[in-house]
């Protein structure tokens, strides 16, 4: 190795300039993106500013061998390397190797960082022909039409869970093409798979990371190892494991636009969860291989940050790890037409860089959605003000912010599955409730002062705000319920019908809220995780969802499913502006543990004059007296949403215990 690199120094064109650190290392010219196919020849672009030299290699196969052919790259003013390799080298694979005398780490052989095609275990990129991994009738393939961002409804999901029980009917389990599969069904015919999405009326899937990821092995698949995804390696390829052949370059990509190809001819859009904050490791990371110190944040004494609590945060404020996430999220608009992003940890980044992000999108469509989490697990290394978390919404325009005020305002804190609050009938929480039904803007009848974290309102519009009562990382619904509620008579644990009406309780809050709604996969069937807090790496046994009859809530899903048919009926209950849900939003009186609120003078154009809703967590039946001397059609009512069966109310309203009512005139 050391005589090749002696050859590759003497091919460099450019003498290495000296930098001063880091920050002075120039931006590279156009694309990001490292390879570029013709028939006649392939040309490679590496970024790496303070590299003595760069080789690129080719390989026939994603794993062990020889190269077969090796060639110096010659230097650029703008600190990449760059050379051509003539031949059709399509179905080859490659990989990039840097010399840095400067570096302390261990530099080795890598696909780089914008690897768009990767062999198994993306540890060799691949050299392949894009327009060759498009399935039949791609080019027609658009996103369902949206008119605003405020009609969203997302169901989150992981490829695994979704179709891996036995009870699934798919034969593609855990894979992307499991959701192309038509007409599954359990063996007592339910409805499974991508009927199922349909039939709930959902408009958004948000799929967990599906980037190539580092910790499942795609060699040895029949392990079954589990893992949520959140250990990034290629972040512009889809993951090998949830391919039917890792091997295969080509066949993870077409099969990640088949599964999306599908969605969309099923009137559903697809938001892909990213996670650029952090890699799964550094020191053998594409990122410190190819530009050793540059992607990351590091303390003064040279440590590295951990606002991921992974061990690594990522410098998104550094002009080239922001030229790279524009790039990749374009990528995935562009090349596999997603329909939108969930940033995971999205603090740790830089409000400049989200908002150049979302400014690109809006040139593409301004309805692809772009949220994130609006917190880190560690505090960022950088100022608070730059930092895109929750409270600093209100600088981000059409970005939005899971709420974890109407989350641990419903359930508790996510810190304590023990703690109780607005579901166990705990009083206090009501305005924090209230908060979450606004979707966190100013109203005049919030008082901040009782909201659980926020004493300021973060969001612009209601649509900067998530409203949900659980996720992936997090206990389910069901569980967390199980262990913070406690049972009436105050031994054991509460029965099935009281975790049902609670369930439902919790979905007309967030089906209601003026937020985005959004609901994890299994709620709508009373899924459990058997307890577990943090499933990321548990079996199937913990994770997958069961279909079968015996697991099946009918009358749950029946619940969720009409509930989201009223939502998406009725403009009143996604208004999508601030000043509109103040106009015609007020909240009525009530006692503790209740929370009403009215939707007056045809909010949004509603064909209903004036709607009600009344959510009760009491373990007791409440009179709400209605703010008008009409007569009222009871639309839900007590877990029931046969509107045509239930009855007019007038005056004051009974409501029933752990339920909500919904009446409208």
């Amino acid at each position: 190795m050391l005589m090749v690199a002696s050859i590759a120094l003497m091919g460099c064109a450019t003498k290495k300039p000296h930098y001063e650190s880091v920050d002075e290392y120039p931006v590279k010219a156009g694309s990001v993106k490292e390879v570029a196919y013709m028939e006649s020849e392939t040309t490679f672009t590496l970024w790496s500013p303070n590299a003595d030299s760069a080789m690129v290699y080719l390989y026939e196969a994603g794993e062990g061998g020889e190269p077969v052919k090796s060639q110096h790259m010659t230097r650029r003013v703008d600190g990449a390397f760059e050379t051509s390799i003539r031949g059709n080298w399509k179905g080859y694979f490659y990989t990039f190797r840097i010399w840095d005398s400067s570096s302390k780490w261990e530099l080795h052989e890598t696909p780089g960082i914008f690897a768009v095609a990767v062999g198994v275990n993306g540890k060799r990129g691949a050299i392949v022909d894009m327009k060759e991994t498009n399935p039949k009738g791609w080019e027609k393939d658009v996103r369902p039409a949206m008119q605003n961002v405020s009609d969203a409804i997302v169901y989150e999901m992981h490829h695994r869970d979704f179709s891996i029980h036995p009870s699934s009917g798919i034969q593609n389990k855990g894979k992307f093409i499991a959701l192309t599969e038509e007409d599954t069904e359990s063996p007592e015919g339910q409805l499974t798979g991508i009927r199922h999405l349909q039939q709930l009326g959902i408009t958004h899937v948000q799929v967990l990371p599906s980037y190539d990821y580092g910790s499942v092995d795609e060699t040895r698949l029949a392990d079954n190892k589990y893992n949520w995804g959140y250990d990034p390696v290629n972040y512009n390829v889809p993951d090998g494991s949830y391919s039917t052949d890792p091997y295969d370059p080509v066949c993870r990509i077409r099969e990640f636009k088949q599964m999306i190809q599908a969605l969309h001819n099923a009137g559903i859009r697809v938001i892909l969860d990213v996670v650029y904050n952090h890699t799964y490791d550094v020191a053998q990371s594409n990122f410190t291989q190819t530009c050793p110190d540059y992607f990351y944040r590091t303390r003064k004494d040279g440590s590295l940050g951990n606002a991921s609590g992974c061990g690594n945060e990522t410098a998104s404020e550094r002009p080239m790890m922001r030229k790279f996430m524009i790039e990749s999220v374009l990528w995935w608009v562009n090349e596999y037409h997603l329909d939108g992003f969930r940033f995971d940890l999205m603090a740790i980044h830089d409000i400049e860089t989200m908002n150049a992000i979302r400014a690109q999108l809006q040139k593409i469509d301004p309805t692809i959605l772009l949220y994130g989490e609006g917190w880190a697990a560690e505090t960022p290394l950088t100022p608070e003000e730059v930092r895109p978390m929750k409270a600093n919404v209100f600088k981000m325009p059409s970005i939005g912010a899971f709420s974890d005020e109407l989350r641990d305002g419903l359930r508790g804190s996510c810190f304590d599955d023990k703690d109780e609050a607005f579901l166990a009938g705990e009083a206090g929480h009501e305005q924090s409730i209230r908060f979450g039904i606004v979707g966190a803007i100013q109203h005049p009848q919030v008082d901040m002062e009782k909201v659980n974290y926020s004493r300021e309102p973060w969001a612009l519009q209601p649509t900067q705000m998530i409203a949900y009562a659980s996720c992936h990382d997090d206990m389910m619904l069901t569980d967390r319920l199980r262990s913070s509620v406690k049972p009436a008579k105050g031994k054991g644990a509460i029965k099935d019908d009281e975790l049902k009406r609670l369930d439902m309780l919790t979905l007309t809050t967030v089906m209601t809220s003026q937020g985005i709604p959004f609901i994890f996969a299994g709620e709508e069937v009373m899924r459990d995780k058997k307890g577990v807090h943090n499933s990321y790496c548990s079996p199937d046994s913990i994770n997958a969802i069961d279909w079968s009859l015996k697991a099946m809530n009918h009358d749950l899903f029946d619940y969720y499913k009409n509930l989201i048919s009223i939502r998406k009926n009725h403009p009143a209950f996604r208004l999508g502006d601030a000043e509109l849900v103040r106009k015609h939003l007020e909240f009525l009186d009530t006692e503790d543990c209740v929370v009403a609120f009215r939707l007056k003078d045809h909010a949004g154009g509603d064909e209903w004059e004036d709607i009600v809703v009344i959510l009760n967590a009491n373990r007791k039946a409440v009179a709400v007296k209605l703010p008008t001397e009409n007569s009222y059609q009871t639309i839900v009512e007590n877990g029931e949403t046969d509107s045509k069966q239930l009855p007019a109310q007038q005056g004051t309203v009974t409501v029933y215990p752990q339920s909500a009512t919904i009446l409208a005139r």
